[in-house]
């Protein structure tokens, strides 16, 4: 079932969509969804190794605008929905003590999150809720976001066929080790 799935991820990976597909993933998983845009970008590059830097480049620029969404959610939505929920429960001044304590350390948050397996999405929402200043928060996650898809298109480049073959040949070691970090993602969520 693995083998059938990653062929044809590879076979949508070289697609006339695959670019609006890896650019679709990239904004919603900033915001809302919760697969990384690594399950689309990792074939794509495999695929067509010539257009890694292209597809890093799309990859970080739908990422940020998706976080800029994410932002926008916990600006927004954060007055309406949540800050009534706070103020029943009695911790609404509690927000306040951590939206302090988020501000004074949000770009580290925002470049943490961007480059490691923790949702992103978490962040960006966090960010808009507590204020974290736009321009702070918008520079951090291209830093962040294009740190992350360079580095992964990178070494694809450089290490594409050895990598393909590893992944080839260790498929349900690599599919295991994926599930795994997208699991402690979102326990590291429930710990903060």
């Amino acid at each position: 079932m693995l083998r059938r799935l990653y062929d044809w991820t590879m076979s949508l990976a070289a697609g006339p969509r695959a670019k609006m597909a890896l650019g679709a993933v990239s904004f919603a998983e900033s915001s809302i969804f919760p697969i990384p845009p690594d399950m689309l970008l990792i074939p794509m590059v495999l695929a067509e190794r010539t257009k890694a830097w292209m597809l890093a480049l799309l990859c970080t620029i739908t990422s940020v605008i998706g976080g800029l969404a994410g932002y926008a959610i916990g600006a927004l939505l954060f007055v309406q929905i949540a800050e009534p929920i706070l103020a029943f429960y009695g911790y609404l001044d509690a927000f306040e003590t951590f939206k302090t304590h988020y501000n004074d350390w949000g770009a580290w948050a925002v470049l943490i999150a961007g480059v490691t397996p923790f949702p992103f999405k978490v962040i960006t929402i966090a960010s808009g809720a507590t204020g974290l200043d736009l321009m702070v928060f918008t520079i951090a996650s291209i830093v962040a976001r294009g740190l992350r898809f360079f580095l992964v298109a990178g070494l694809l480049y450089l290490f594409g066929p050895p990598i393909r073959n590893f992944i080839e040949k260790r498929l349900g070691l690599v599919f295991t080790v994926f599930v795994v970090m997208l699991v402690a993602g979102f326990a590291a969520i429930k710990l903060l």
